[in-house]
């Protein structure tokens, strides 16, 4: 008799956790008027300091974006795609595009908070689908910026190396890194140096880091528009024929490659606490920055392309050694320059935006409160900023990061996914006149219902091409995510963004584009990072289990989404 007593307590007791459990994430963020968000930051002892203007953000997003990629990515493409790389550019940037207009409707919308990608799937969707954002970002930015702290290692090496005094003379510890343990571990010193000085740097405040972020920033800008210039009185337009030697095929799939050659202007919708005028600034600097990105990308492009044959391209250095070819040395030393610039603010800003997310979680006590802490003169999340030094450090100290390339970018994509998706479901819960929807869903549940099937017909196409099945499942996979994206335009009345100062073209069908277009990149990455996917997000949903759920602040929670049923209607 006990015994049952004590079956029957355990299973209430395991029944009451799981009510709690799913009624804690599915808790929403309900966040104030953009006008009461800066108020309420601006006059906040806990709050960041406004200092960044609109040329601030500009830079920041173009110094997370270019970075060594402009002087590799662009030859070690060509090879593939010919001339036609350009054409992979501007596919990869118009795909940017549609994806920077989702953030920047967020950006004006969220405009005095951090968190980003995080923050919009808080309020859009719950906290366990914006904790699980917050994860996969997380471990692509520590294991990123553990492997451009080793690539910047390397190239300051290779310029300390353009010294004849010490050319040769400099360890492998100091570079590339020196294997130990039969390549188990891999010692470096100079890249966790690097890591520390620009941690320091940006604990001092963010006038001074962006300050250090312009001038660099403008500094590989200057070098690489020499570059062009340089390199355009060595065209000879003969090399661009034919344009796409290999097939649109090639093309497409440069595309896939050079995609996250972009990859950085959502640091831009990061800074809105620090922002002087975020509704007005941060939409412009995101598109700004993505927009110069991409033209300096072409310009290369078309100077690489013209200067030498595609099929004669170096795979290492393939802009530099074109260069020299022409016997223009000194242009390769200013690439080497531009490399260095190039990554020191690539990882720089992707250092800022780290501890700016941890700042946003720990505001919201789904990680511990030291990460909210704010330096009372510094005005910095200094705890955060060191962490996130700290953990690329160690990173970039005694392991080949470089190994784990491979299962990058998945955070990226999803993150950009996601974004897409709430700016379709923060436009539903704004709508004033909702039509009536099927008596087992609300309009809210179907358009995420929809959304999904878009993401799993992109998935879809992504591994259908991949593995070159047929074109009728390609096109199959297409179709329904056309008719999804169809039904969602035409079932769905969608009110324009409530108190933004942007609101993005085209909604449902851009966000739609975006999600498929993200999820079929996110289909051509390695097997692994379908694993790593998969992994993280079963460990991070049992922290959450374990910590989040428990710690949440709840002041500005929802605790049911309740969108309107026929019944409301």
């Amino acid at each position: 008799m006990g015994g049952h007593e004590g079956f029957s307590n355990q299973r209430l007791s395991s029944a009451t956790w799981f009510s709690h459990f799913r009624a804690s994430a599915l808790r929403s963020k309900s966040l104030p008027p953009p006008s009461s968000q800066t108020a309420v930051r601006s006059t906040s002892a806990d709050s960041l300091v406004r200092r960044l203007g609109l040329f601030d953000l500009i830079l920041l997003g173009v110094g997370a974006s270019i970075g060594a990629g402009v002087f590799v990515v662009t030859g070690t493409v060509a090879r593939d795609t010919g001339p036609g790389v350009t054409i992979s550019f501007l596919l990869a940037g118009a795909s940017c595009v549609l994806n920077a207009l989702c953030y920047a409707e967020l950006a004006s919308r969220f405009p005095a908070v951090v968190g980003g990608a995080y923050m919009y799937s808080y309020s859009a969707f719950n906290e366990i689908t914006a904790f699980l954002v917050f994860v996969q970002l997380m471990l692509d930015y520590h294991i990123g910026a553990a492997s451009i702290s080793r690539s910047l290692a390397s190239y300051a090496v290779a310029l300390l190396e353009l010294f004849p005094a010490l050319k040769g003379s400099i360890p492998l510890w100091m570079g590339s890194g020196e294997e130990l343990l039969g390549g188990l571990l891999s010692l470096n010193i100079l890249a966790p140096i690097l890591l520390a000085l620009l941690t320091l740097v940006l604990c001092q405040g963010v006038r001074e880091s962006s300050a250090f972020n312009s001038v660099m920033t403008a500094t590989k800008v200057v070098i690489v528009l020499v570059v062009i210039c340089a390199g355009a009185f060595e065209i000879d337009v003969a090399n661009w024929s034919p344009f796409a030697p290999n097939g649109f095929k090639a093309v497409l799939t440069g595309a896939t490659v050079v995609f996250f050659s972009y990859v950085g202007f959502d640091a831009v919708a990061n800074s809105a606490e620090e922002s002087k005028n975020p509704q007005r600034d941060l939409p412009i600097g995101i598109m700004g920055s993505l927009l110069v990105c991409i033209s300096l990308y072409i310009g290369v492009c078309l100077v690489l392309t013209g200067m030498v044959p595609f099929s004669l391209l170096s795979e290492d250095a393939p802009l530099a050694e074109a260069f020299s070819s022409k016997g223009m040395k000194f242009v390769s030393v200013l690439i080497s320059i531009g490399a260095v610039a190039g990554l020191t603010t690539t990882l720089l800003v992707g250092l800022y935006v780290q501890s700016r997310l941890y700042l946003g979680l720990g505001r919201d006590g789904l990680l511990p409160s030291i990460f909210s802490r704010i330096h009372p003169t510094l005005h910095t999340p200094l705890h955060s900023q060191i962490w996130c030094g700290i953990v690329a450090a160690v990173l970039a100290g005694i392991f080949n990061v470089h190994s784990l390339s491979h299962i990058l970018s998945v955070g990226t994509l999803t993150g950009y996914s996601v974004v897409a998706a709430c700016v379709v479901a923060l436009r539903l819960n704004d709508k004033k006149e909702r039509e009536s929807a099927n008596r087992w869903t609300s309009n809210w549940q179907e358009g995420v219902i929809f959304l999904v099937i878009i993401a799993c017909s992109g998935f879809g196409a992504g591994v259908f091409y991949r593995f070159s099945a047929s074109v009728i499942f390609i096109l199959l996979s297409v179709g329904v995510a056309v008719v999804a994206s169809a039904v969602l335009h035409y079932r769905q009345a969608y009110a324009q963004s409530l108190g933004s100062g942007f609101s993005c073209p085209g909604v449902p069908i851009v966000p739609c584009v975006c999600i498929f277009f993200n999820i079929f990149l996110f289909a051509q990455l390695h097997y692994e990072a379908w694993i790593r996917f998969v992994v993280v997000s079963v460990l991070a949903t049992a922290v959450y289990a374990l910590y989040g759920q428990y710690h949440a602040d709840t002041s500005t929670l929802v605790y049911q989404r309740a969108p309107e049923t026929e019944s409301d209607s």
